[in-house]
C-alpha cells in the first residue's frame, strides 16, 4: 500500500524539504541552499564536522533529516553507521531530549569478504561507543552499539525512526537484507518510519549488476523488497539524485569520490561526477 505524500509536522521550525521528479533532477548534485533547515545548522556547524562538511554538498544532510521528518526528541536508530559521519549529526541533535542507538549486523555475515572484513566490522562495533564518545564529548552510554539480532526488549517497538545511509547494497550481498529490514520494523514503534539512501542502479542495469556487489540497487527492487516486509512507502525524494553518476562503472560505486578506487587514474573526472547518485525514500510502520 502506498500513502500519498505527507506533510512534515517536526518540532520548531523542522521543515520538509523540496522534492523533484525524475525529470527536474537538475545538471547535478543538490546545492540549493533555500531547502536547508535552520534546525539542523548548529549541530551541521560544530568542530567536529571540519572534515565532513565537504561531502555535505553531495549528502544534503539537513533537507535529509528533514524529509525523514527527524525531531530532536525522537528516538533514532542509525544502522551500521560506519564511520561516523551522519553520527556526528544525529547524535547531538536528540542528545538532550531524545535518544540515540546504533545498530549494526552480525560481524560472521560478512565472511563471504573474509575474515580480515569480519575483523574490521567486529572491530568497529567494539569501539564504536568509546571512540564516538570522545569526539563527540558525550557520555557512551549515549552511543550505544546494538547487534540487530539482540535488541533488548526495552527497544522493540520504541523507537521513531530508523535511518539507513548507503548501506542496503551491504545487506543484499550478505543475503541479509530481509531479515535485517525486518528486525528495524519490530523496533519501531506503530507509526514510526524507516529513512532510506542509498547508491541508485539504472533501471536497465542488469541483475549481474546489482546483487550487491557493485554498490548500486535498483529502486523499484527496493522498494518492492521493503513493502514486503510490512512497511508503507510515504515518499520517495530526488534530494540526492546526481544525474552526471553513469552508475555503470566495472570497479562499482567506490570508482567515485569519496574512494576514488581507481587512484590518480581518471581521477579529475570523477571528481567533476562527484558522489552516486542516490535514492532517498521514506517508508512508515503501519499504526
Amino acid at each position: 500500500m502506498r500513502l500519498g505524500a505527507v506533510g512534515v509536522m517536526l518540532a520548531g521550525a523542522l521543515a520538509l524539504a523540496g522534492c523533484t521528479s525524475e525529470e527536474d533532477r537538475g545538471d547535478g548534485p543538490s546545492t540549493d541552499a533555500s531547502r536547508s533547515d535552520s534546525a539542523f545548522d548548529e549541530v551541521l556547524a560544530a568542530d567536529v564536522r571540519a572534515k565532513d562538511r565537504a561531502r555535505d554538498q553531495y549528502r544534503n544532510p539537513a533537507e535529509t533529516l528533514a524529509f525523514f521528518q527527524v525531531a530532536p526528541d525522537h528516538t533514532v536508530i542509525e544502522y551500521a553507521p560506519g564511520g561516523g559521519w551522519y553520527t556526528r549529526i544525529l547524535a547531538p541533535f536528540v542528545a538532550e531530549n531524545g535518544r540515540y542507538r546504533a545498530v549494526g549486523f552480525a560481524p560472521g555475515s560478512a565472511s563471504s569478504l573474509g575474515e580480515d572484513v569480519v575483523e574490521r566490522v567486529r572491530e568497529r562495533g567494539r569501539t564504536f561507543s568509546a571512540r564516538l564518545s570522545k569526539m563527540l564529548e558525550l557520555p557512551a552510554d549515549k552511543l550505544p552499539y546494538l547487534a540487530s539480532s539482540e535488541l533488548p526488549e526495552d527497544v522493540v517497538g520504541t523507537v521513531d525512526r530508523v535511518l539507513i545511509f548507503r548501506t542496503m547494497h551491504n545487506l543484499k550481498r550478505f543475503g541479509i537484507a530481509e531479515a535485517e529490514i525486518k528486525s528495524m520494523f519490530d523496533a519501531l514503534k506503530p507509526g514510526g518510519m524507516l529513512g532510506v539512501v542509498q547508491h541508485r542502479a539504472k533501471d536497465d542495469a542488469p541483475s549481474s549488476y546489482v546483487d550487491g556487489n557493485k554498490g548500486y540497487l535498483k529502486q523499484s527492487e527496493l522498494t518492492q523488497l521493503i513493502e514486503s516486509t510490512g512497511f508503507e512507502l510515504v515518499e520517495a525524494s530526488e534530494i540526492n539524485a546526481n544525474p552526471r553518476d553513469t552508475a555503470d562503472y566495472p570497479g562499482g560505486v567506490w570508482t567515485l569520490p569519496p574512494s576514488f578506487a581507481k587512484g590518480d587514474e581518471d581521477r579529475e573526472k570523477y571528481a567533476e561526477i562527484g558522489e552516486s547518485d542516490r535514492m532517498t525514500l521514506l517508508f512508515k510502520k503501519p499504526e
